[in-house]
């Protein structure tokens, strides 16, 4: 599992994209490529910067990826009160519960942010990562993500097993 897997606000993200994507889908045809599109690419920015910064070799780099993060977060909030202003959705209930998953997402990517940017705190001593042949994308169920580690099938094949030693930034879910 990589460590962005493990990130609270990379799973908020995941979910809140989801929400966008919802609303995008429920958009007049006239605005698939336009509005629809565009706030279907914000919100997965989103995740991508979370998962890129979490790589990132220093906290002010982590830090860059995370306000890119907040930027196309704040594009998707915009992008809500586009639909809301033209009166695409009779339901506005999906932009409800956007708005109010984007105001926890913001505020957590701008804690990590600020934590980031505060220093070392956050560095780890060079965890190992086991990287085998499974991946979080095996069995799926339609519950909307990967199993987690414990719910994915185990292999017995050694031979598709090693340990990866590695040194990053970030804040971990427990």
């Amino acid at each position: 599992m990589h460590k962005f897997e493990r990130l609270e606000v990379w799973q908020l993200a995941i979910e809140y994209a989801d929400l966008c994507y919802a609303i995008a889908a429920k958009l007049p045809k006239q605005e698939e490529y336009n509005l629809a599109l565009q706030m279907r690419r914000a919100a997965i920015s989103i995740a991508l910067n979370i998962a890129e910064g979490s790589t990132s070799q220093t906290d002010p780099e982590q830090a860059r990826f995370l306000a890119i993060a907040i930027r196309s977060l704040i594009e998707t909030v915009a992008c809500q009160h586009l639909i809301h202003r033209r009166n695409y959705l009779a339901d506005t209930t999906p932009l409800r519960e956007a708005y109010q998953a984007s105001e926890k997402l913001v505020a957590k990517l701008q804690a990590m942010r600020r934590k980031v940017l505060e220093g070392p705190t956050l560095q780890e001593d060079g965890p190992e990562y086991i990287v085998d042949a499974r991946t979080p994308f095996d069995e799926m169920s339609n519950d909307k993500g990967p199993k987690t580690n414990e719910e994915r099938p185990t292999t017995n094949d050694q031979s598709s097993s090693f340990v990866v030693r590695r040194s990053t930034t970030s804040i971990l879910q427990p």
